[in-house]
């Protein structure tokens, strides 16, 4: 599936539900691809069981990969990057959880985003979750995280040279090739 031309070809989005594979695939695409490798991780573990999800991805990863954390700030850290390096950023879902429960502006935030996606010069991976596809959430709080997410998804879609949706693990490839 990797293709090294995706070093040249800006951002790939890969986004499926969850535990489809999302991560894992996203992973291995990139350490497929000459080095350097920046993951950049958005959640923060506020409890046990997150604790143990980190812990899981972590260990997954190979060795050579240089990890910032950007629960909040994720534009810096995308614009901190070394240039010539391939960034994962794992998850937006998770980034946009931390910023509608913080004293963040929604909206801001995702122009920051996307305007620190347009200045990379080396590609550029983002990993999120389709989250449009269950149930409509019980609470307004729920249904203004699906449809901020909903909308994060389809700009950061409109702007990537490739769109993957991961399903039981096995990648479709929805804009772009192969």
């Amino acid at each position: 599936m990797a293709d090294n031309s995706l070093e040249d070809e800006g951002i790939t989005f890969v986004l499926g539900g969850a535990r489809s594979g999302k991560s894992r695939f996203a992973e291995s695409f990139v350490a497929s691809l000459p080095r350097p490798w920046v993951y950049i991780a958005t959640a923060e573990a506020h409890d046990d069981e997150m604790k143990a999800r980190i812990a899981e991805h972590q260990a997954r990863r190979e060795a050579g990969w240089q990890t910032l954390e950007a629960p909040h700030d994720l534009h810096d850290a995308i614009r901190a990057a070394p240039k010539g390096a391939i960034v994962l950023v794992d998850c937006l879902t998770l980034w946009l959880s931390n910023i509608m429960h913080g004293p963040f502006d929604v909206g801001r935030a995702m122009d920051q985003l996307e305007d620190a996606l347009h200045t990379r010069e080396s590609a550029t991976v983002l990993v999120s979750n389709e989250v449009g596809m269950g149930l409509v959430p019980e609470t307004p709080l729920g249904r203004a995280f699906r449809d901020a997410q909903g909308r994060l998804n389809q700009r950061i879609a409109a702007i990537a040279s490739r769109v993957i949706f991961v399903v039981a693990g096995q990648p479709l490839i929805v804009k772009g090739s192969t």
